[in-house]
């Protein structure tokens, strides 16, 4: 009896992940479905083209600078990455290592900062970069965003949970508080910093609305923008577009493939931390 019900429990646990599993990747192979049919077959319901054909691919990479958009994407969210991690565990370091008068009110305010959606500061920033005369430039997509409350606070966490002890003996063999921070701390938390690392980046490669406001040239424009120049409201290109959706996707599916095993791991060993 509890064989038969161990059975139908992992039956159902099975069954719901696989339709879970479904759910996720059928709007994926909708998109390809789409960028593979002719403009006459868009709208079919058909589960696959009756006539294959590669003009929606040819399309979008012909109306706008698909490759320097990419370029820039990759460009823009390595540097907000790159730069929210090496602020973030700066900070998280500060907060965790010393004890200092007011240090309760400063964390307090960063976390309270992560619930202001960007749109709130986000014409505050602009007048901030138009002065600076980064308005229309890769800079100004960078520089407002090299530092995140969000990885700030799960670095906190992190740095929190190391052993104090390990940091005690380093101090003691004479190490600098950087040696402590880059030598001691970093090499153990590798797990937990890739796993926001990867949060942070993904982040960045999907952001639309600041990009919408800063940029107005197509060349110093992000991936995100060019998809919305197939869509209008006379009417949506939606061959080109699921074509440029489908490239926008191939750097991140291609980190991926190439980075299984260290994100499962990363986000496995962040989590038990």
């Amino acid at each position: 009896m509890s064989l038969k019900k161990w059975t139908f429990t992992a039956f159902f646990k099975h069954a719901l992940l696989i339709a879970l599993c479904f759910l996720s990747v059928f709007p994926l192979y909708w998109m390809i479905n789409t960028s593979l049919k002719p403009e006459g077959e868009v709208f079919s319901s058909a589960l696959w083209p009756t006539h294959w054909t590669l003009d929606n691919y040819v399309q979008a990479w012909s109306s706008i600078p698909m490759m320097r958009m990419i370029s820039n994407s990759l460009l823009v969210a390595i540097a907000q990455t790159v730069a929210q991690v090496f602020t973030s565990i700066l900070a998280a370091y500060a907060f965790t290592r010393w004890s200092f008068r007011g240090s309760n009110l400063i964390y307090g305010l960063i976390a309270l900062t992560w619930l202001v959606p960007f749109q709130v500061i986000m014409i505050p920033n602009y007048v901030v970069i138009s002065e600076m005369g980064w308005r229309d430039t890769l800079m100004g997509l960078i520089v407002p965003n090299v530092a995140s409350a969000f990885a700030v606070m799960q670095l906190y966490n992190a740095f929190k949970a190391f052993p104090k002890t390990l940091i005690e003996a380093a101090r003691l063999d004479g190490a600098s508080d950087w040696s402590v921070l880059w030598r001691t701390i970093f090499p153990n938390l590798k797990a937990s910093i890739a796993s926001i690392s990867i949060l942070l980046f993904i982040t960045a490669w999907n952001d639309y609305f600041w990009p919408l406001l800063v940029t107005n040239k197509m060349e110093n424009s992000t991936m995100q923008k060019g998809l919305q120049m197939f869509m209008s409201s006379d009417a949506n290109m939606w061959g080109p577009l699921m074509a440029a959706t489908t490239i926008a996707s191939l750097p991140v599916l291609i980190i991926y493939l190439v980075l299984q095993r260290q994100i499962i791991d990363s986000f496995v060993k962040g989590g038990l931390r």
